[in-house]
């Protein structure tokens, strides 16, 4: 006998409304499987596409999940999941990465701190620390085997890091320049409350710059339901005014968005569409070029 999980029915995220439409669901919807039953597929872009049924907030045009995993469930998921080796190659990440930085510092005036929630093993905080704008480093990264590279990546400038991605309160008010989070919104549950925590950060001319996927893009459209930020691990996903509404709500008060450029080796974007469509190219030798595209994210900035 098949025992669902108890995955807690949520609001919207973004405005707090309870009123939402369907519109993407996977063939066998995640929330009509076990926990363990969803453990398979929490990681791995070539499998079976199993994921939380996506709503349309009726209040705020937030596309999430109203069913979706607890606190508690996500930190089981996330402490057991091992290296991902179908991710793109070190060369594409690090090309992305210096792109994004280049985008955020664009006529940046203010100077203090820097503050990047998720930087994994520190590509931005790199580049970062060639800059003599900021004065002291604060890391919040949930993956502690990845804290001594990612110390290393200051330049033995005054940083601070802690594994507690949603407690800011180490960060004195009003002395950020400069706030990033790379594809990390899209995987908090309360989205609304981190923002709200890095507006008080930010100093007057301090600048926040979110990297999220645009469900809104034309890859989205081609691909449907096969489109790869349609998984477990992403409790809602955003659009130009719905993350420009999300900001608003947070005291944010104005926000631009742009479509980023990401670079992706020509065989991992065959493999993904391929898979997309059911084709298994198995182990047949692809081309490793590294190739910039603006596909299928954004890039998005907000002033305090």
């Amino acid at each position: 006998m098949n025992v669902q999980a108890n995955f807690p029915t949520r609001s919207c995220p973004g405005c707090g409304s309870t009123i939402s439409k369907p519109e993407a669901s996977s063939d066998r919807a995640a929330e009509t499987l076990t926990l363990d039953g969803l453990r398979p597929y929490w990681r791995g872009l070539f499998q079976e596409k199993i994921f939380f049924t996506y709503e349309r907030c009726a209040g705020c045009g937030l596309l999430y999940a109203p069913r979706f995993f607890d606190g508690a469930q996500l930190t089981d998921l996330y402490s057991a999941m091992e290296p991902n080796m179908d991710s793109v190659s070190t060369e594409a990440i690090e090309a992305t990465q210096r792109v994004y930085f280049q985008e955020a510092m664009d006529g940046l005036e203010s100077t203090g701190g820097y503050l990047e929630i998720g930087p994994d093993v520190g590509y931005i905080v790199g580049h970062a620390s060639r800059t003599a704008q900021f004065d002291h480093f604060y890391l919040f990264e949930p993956n502690r085997a990845v804290h001594a590279e990612l110390a290393a990546t200051t330049g033995g400038k005054p940083h601070s890091i802690s594994a507690d991605m949603t407690d800011l309160s180490g960060v004195p008010d009003e002395s950020v320049a400069l706030a990033m989070m790379v594809h990390v919104l899209d995987h908090l549950l309360d989205p609304r409350a981190m923002l709200e925590q890095i507006r008080r950060k930010l100093k007057k001319d301090g600048r926040l710059v979110i990297v999220t996927h645009n469900e809104r893009s034309m890859l989205r459209t081609v691909m449907g339901k096969r489109w790869p930020p349609f998984c477990l691990q992403h409790p809602e996903i955003y659009n130009p005014e719905s993350i420009a509404t999300l900001l608003r709500s947070a005291g944010f008060g104005s926000a631009e968005v742009r479509r980023s450029k990401n670079y992706f080796p020509i065989s991992f974007m065959v493999r993904q569409a391929a898979h997309s469509f059911g084709v298994k190219l198995g182990r047949m030798p692809l081309p490793g070029t590294v190739l910039g595209l603006r596909l299928g994210n954004i890039i998005t900035f907000a002033q305090r």
